[in-house]
């Protein structure tokens, strides 16, 4: 496995088992559809937790992705690079699925994927979960409906991109992700939505001028 001083060094250098009482793999998926016990046991059993420091890297560009990952507690984001510039291209928190499409055909991963708060994972390794669906049919029925929701969300992502109004963008994503408005760095959100950090803040700014002058008139 190719380890760099950021990447997956943190998830090997920090994996532990699982806390008592800390969501595992298995409540994620009957959450989507029923699972047996032994399906249960299986997944919990070689389920494991680990964790990425604010700003460090939970994968690198060209590292091959060997686990898919739940968000315990933080928050993090996928981004490309273009030239000096980078572009954030989805962003998770809390209780969220967190992987690349390196993980599904273990090739050389096309995104980064960084930390933006200090960030607690739980993980599960691509060999357990394949053996998990050739053992447990149900598991299939519930990954399925997994992708399917991420499959919604990218097609979200992907209509958001082609909105033409920045103030539309930014609408719509403080309609779809409320709690992140507050939460990510701006520099984040304008690079998310394809816009400059410039125009978000004069966004920002005339929507609480607009909240401000209705509430005024109320009272």
């Amino acid at each position: 496995m190719n380890l760099t001083i950021e990447g997956l060094f943190f998830v090997e250098r920090t994996k532990t088992a699982v806390p008592a009482g800390a969501p595992t793999p298995s409540q994620l998926l009957n959450a989507f559809h029923p699972i047996g016990e032994r399906a249960t046991r299986f997944l919990d059993s070689r389920s494991f937790q680990c964790s990425v420091p604010k700003g460090k890297f939970l994968l690198r560009k060209g590292q091959v992705c060997p686990y898919i990952f739940m968000v315990r507690h933080g928050l993090v984001r996928g981004f490309v690079a273009d030239g000096k510039n980078e572009i954030t291209t989805w962003i998770a928190t809390d209780h969220e699925l967190v992987s690349s499409s390196s993980f599904f055909d273990q090739s050389p991963a096309l995104e980064n994927i960084q930390a933006l708060e200090d960030l607690t994972l739980i993980g599960l390794h691509y060999s357990d979960l394949e053996a998990a669906y050739s053992r447990y049919p149900e598991l299939n029925t519930a990954a399925r409906l997994v992708l399917q929701q991420a499959y919604q969300q990218a097609e979200e992502r992907s209509y958001l991109a082609r909105l033409g109004k920045a103030s539309s963008r930014f609408a719509y994503f403080q309609e779809k992700r409320p709690e992140l408005v507050n939460r990510v760095p701006l520099k984040f959100i304008a690079s998310y939505l394809g816009m400059t950090l410039e125009t978000l803040s004069r966004l920002r700014t005339s929507i609480s001028r607009a909240y401000a002058d209705s509430f005024e008139k109320k009272i």
